[in-house]
C-alpha cells in the first residue's frame, strides 16, 4: 500500500510549485469529480518546513476531501498528500484515513496504517472498532476490545462498547454479548443511557426479553429510544400484549410515539389481530401527525388487509398524498389475497398511467392476483410484458405464480412444461404450486413427481408428505398413504395442530380441533350440531377425503365435524351481530369439507363470513365463495 501511495504522490505532486492554499480552498464546493479533486490536491503542495503555519487549513481540507471521496484511488491520493506534507497523526487525519479504508473494504491497508500510528488515542481505537463493527467482523472487534482493556491500559468509553454490542446483536453472539454486559456493569457504564439502550436492543434480538425488561426497569430516566427498544423487543419475540402495555406506560410517562414506535406496534398487531386495537392505533397515528408517513400508513394498510378489511385498506391508500412503490404493491397484494383479480388489474393499470413504474415485487402480487382469480389470459399477458415492456426479469416467485395459475385452471401439463423449461432451478414454492393443483384434480402420477421433488428439496417439511397422502387417500390408495405416515413418524415429522381465531369483546378467542375448553363450550357445540343438521336438510354431504385414516365413513364424518373453524363459526354466530361480517382466522389451509360447510351456512344464516387461511381470504356469501372453490 505504501508503494502505491508513493507512486501516486510522485505522479500528482512532484511537478507542482507551491500555490496560495486559501485561494484553492475556495474552490472546494466546485470540486465534484475525482479528477478535479486530485488536481487540487496536487496544486496544494507546501514545503514541509512551513507546515505549522498552514497545518489547520490543510488538515481541514483533507478531511473534507476524505468525506466526499468515493473510490480507493481518491483515498490513496489523499493519503499520498498526507505523506508528502503532513505527519499523518496530526489532526486525527490518520483516524479518518483508517475509517475510509475500512469503509471501502481495505482491511489490510487500514490495519497497516493503524499499526504505524505511534500516538493512538480513543478516537483512533474507536475508528478501527467502529469500522470492523460495520463490516460485521465480530472476532476482530472482540480482539481489539481485549487489547484496549488489558494491553494498552486505556479506560474504555461508551463508544467502544456501543460498536461491539451492535455487532454482537447482528451476529447473534450471545456469549460475547453477555460478556460485554458484565464489562459495562463492572465499569459503571449501565448508567449511560446509550449503553443500556444498546443492550436492550441486543437482548431483544437474542430472544432474552426478561433481560431486556430488567435493564429497562433499572433505568432511572429512559429516553424515547429506550421505550422504542423495549417495545420492539416485545414485537420481535411475539409478545404483542407486552408491547401494548409498554406503549401505554410510555404515553403515561409523557412520551409521544414516533415512526419507530408505531411501526413496532403495527407489526405486533400481526400477532394480535384485534380490529378495535388497529382502529385505536389508527387514531393515535392521526393524532400524532404520523398519517403523512408513508412507511406507517403502508404498514397500516397491509394490516387492515390481513384482518379481512379490504375497504379500510382502500381508504388508507386513498388518503396517502404521495404513495410510493411499496404502498402501491401493498395495495395490489391486498387485492390478491382477497381474490379480487380484476380490481388488482384495474388498480395496476390506473397507477401505471399516473407514472408509477412497477418492479419485481409489484408483478409478484399482480400475478398472484390473477392466480387467485383464475385469470389465465391476463396472467400470461402480464408475465410476458413484465420483461418485454418493463425490463423486469422473471424470478422464482413469478414462475410459482404462473404454475399456480395454470394448475388452478386444470392446465397441469402446461404447468409442468413451464417448470421443465424455466431458466431457474425450481424451488419448493414452484413444486408446491404444482402439487396443490394435482391434489385438486386428482392427478396421482404428476402429484407424486411434484411431491418427490419437494421432499428432495426439504425432507423435513411435513406439509409435503401430508399433501401427497391427501392425494393417495382421495384415490383410495390407503396402502400408499399408510407408507407416507410411517415415513413421517420415522423422521419425527408432525403436523402443526389446526387452530382458528375469532375476535369478540376486545379479546381473541382461540379454538382447537374438538375443543371443549371455552367457558361456553356446551352452547357452542349445541349450535354446531344445529348448523350441521340444518345444512344437511338442504343437501349438504360431508366430504371426508382430508381424513388420512382407513376408518368407517361415520367416524370420518364425526372427525371433520370437530374441526376448529367449524367450532369458531358456531361461536361467531352466537355472539356477533348479523349485520356485520363474521371474520375467522385459521393457521392452516381450510379443508374441503369445512369450505363447503361455510358455503351452506352463509346461505341458510344469511351471513357474510370471511375466513383467512394460510393461503388467502375466502369471502362466503349466499352459498358462494370468492375463491371459486379452488385455493
Amino acid at each position: 500500500m505504501w508503494f502505491h501511495a508513493k507512486i501516486v504522490a510522485r505522479m500528482f505532486l512532484s511537478a507542482h510549485q507551491p500555490k496560495p492554499l486559501l485561494f484553492k480552498l475556495a474552490l472546494l464546493p466546485h470540486l465534484h469529480s475525482f479528477t478535479s479533486r486530485c488536481y487540487f490536491l496536487s496544486q496544494a503542495s507546501l514545503p514541509c518546513r512551513s507546515i505549522s503555519s498552514y497545518r489547520d487549513p490543510l488538515v481541514t481540507f483533507l478531511l473534507d476531501a476524505l468525506k466526499c471521496s468515493s473510490s480507493v484511488s481518491c483515498c490513496r491520493v489523499i493519503h499520498a498528500r498526507v505523506i508528502k506534507s503532513l505527519n499523518f497523526r496530526d489532526g486525527f487525519i490518520g483516524d479518518q484515513l483508517v475509517s475510509s479504508y475500512l469503509n471501502m473494504g481495505l482491511i489490510h491497508d487500514a490495519e497497516k496504517l493503524f499499526d504505524e500510528m505511534a500516538n493512538k488515542d480513543f478516537v483512533s481505537w474507536n475508528s478501527l472498532v467502529s469500522g470492523f463493527s460495520k463490516m460485521g467482523h465480530l472476532g476482530r472487534c472482540i480482539s481489539l476490545f481485549s487489547m484496549i482493556k488489558s494491553e494498552y491500559g486505556l479506560e474504555l468509553n461508551e463508544l467502544t462498547l456501543l460498536s461491539i454490542i451492535s455487532v454482537c446483536a447482528s451476529a447473534q453472539a450471545r456469549d460475547e454479548g453477555q460478556y460485554l454486559h458484565c464489562c459495562a456493569l463492572k465499569l459503571g457504564m449501565l448508567a449511560e443511557v446509550k449503553v443500556a439502550n444498546s443492550l436492550i436492543n441486543m437482548y431483544g434480538k437474542f430472544g432474552c426479553v426478561d433481560c431486556a425488561f430488567r435493564l429497562f426497569q433499572a433505568m432511572s430516566e429512559p429516553n424515547m429510544i429506550s421505550w422504542n427498544s423495549v417495545v420492539a423487543s416485545c414485537t420481535q419475540n411475539g409478545i404483542p400484549i407486552e408491547a401494548i402495555n409498554y406503549f401505554n406506560m410510555m404515553r403515561m410517562n409523557g412520551f409521544f410515539p414516533d415512526e419507530a414506535t408505531m411501526v413496532s406496534l403495527l407489526q405486533a398487531c400481526e400477532f394480535l389481530p384485534l380490529g378495535m386495537l388497529i382502529e385505536a392505533l389508527h387514531s393515535v397515528i392521526f393524532t400524532c401527525g404520523l398519517d403523512s408517513n408513508v412507511t406507517i400508513v403502508t404498514t397500516l394498510l397491509n394490516l387492515y388487509s390481513k384482518l379481512g378489511r379490504l375497504d379500510a385498506s382502500r381508504k388508507v391508500y386513498a388518503e396517502i398524498s404521495k404513495p410510493d412503490k411499496v404502498a402501491w404493491s401493498a395495495m395490489i397484494a391486498g387485492y390478491a389475497i382477497h381474490g379480487c383479480g380484476k380490481e388488482a388489474i384495474e388498480f395496476f393499470e390506473r397507477t401505471v398511467m399516473a407514472g408509477m413504474k412497477p418492479d419485481h415485487v409489484t408483478f409478484t402480487h399482480l400475478l398472484s392476483a390473477c392466480s387467485h382469480s383464475g385469470l389465465v389470459k391476463e396472467g400470461k399477458y402480464y408475465f410476458r410484458i413484465m420483461s418485454d415492456v418493463y425490463g423486469v426479469q422473471p424470478r422464482l416467485d413469478h414462475y410459482s405464480c404462473m404454475v399456480d395459475l395454470l394448475g388452478r385452471c386444470g392446465l397441469l401439463s402446461d404447468a409442468r412444461n413451464l417448470i421443465m423449461h424455466m431458466p431457474l432451478q425450481p424451488n419448493s414454492a414452484v413444486w408446491g404450486a404444482l402439487l396443490s393443483a394435482c391434489r385438486v384434480y386428482g392427478n396421482i402420477d404428476l402429484g407424486k413427481e411434484a411431491a418427490e421433488n419437494l421432499i428432495a428439496l426439504d425432507p423435513y417439511d411435513p406439509r409435503n408428505y401430508i399433501m401427497l397422502s391427501n392425494i393417495y387417500s382421495a384415490s383410495g390408495l390407503w396402502s400408499e398413504a399408510s407408507k407416507l405416515r410411517t415415513l413421517m413418524k420415522r423422521n419425527v415429522l408432525t403436523k402443526n395442530p389446526g387452530c382458528s381465531f375469532i375476535e369478540h369483546g376486545n379479546k381473541i378467542h382461540r379454538f382447537m380441533v374438538d375443543d371443549y375448553s371455552h367457558p361456553d363450550s356446551d352452547k357452542i357445540h349445541k349450535k354446531l350440531e344445529e348448523l350441521i343438521r340444518k345444512i344437511q336438510e338442504v343437501g349438504f354431504v360431508s366430504e371426508t377425503e382430508s381424513i388420512l385414516h382407513d376408518v368407517d365413513e361415520e367416524v370420518k364424518i364425526n372427525m371433520v365435524n370437530k374441526h376448529s373453524e367449524k367450532i369458531a363459526l358456531a361461536y361467531g354466530l352466537l355472539v356477533t351481530n348479523a349485520d356485520k361480517p363474521l371474520v375467522i382466522i385459521k393457521n392452516l389451509r381450510i379443508c374441503r369439507d369445512c369450505h363447503t360447510t361455510v358455503k351452506f351456512v352463509s346461505q341458510i344464516e344469511k351471513r357474510v363470513i370471511i375466513i383467512r387461511d394460510s393461503k388467502r381470504f375466502h369471502h362466503f356469501s349466499d352459498g358462494l365463495c370468492s375463491c371459486g372453490d379452488y385455493w
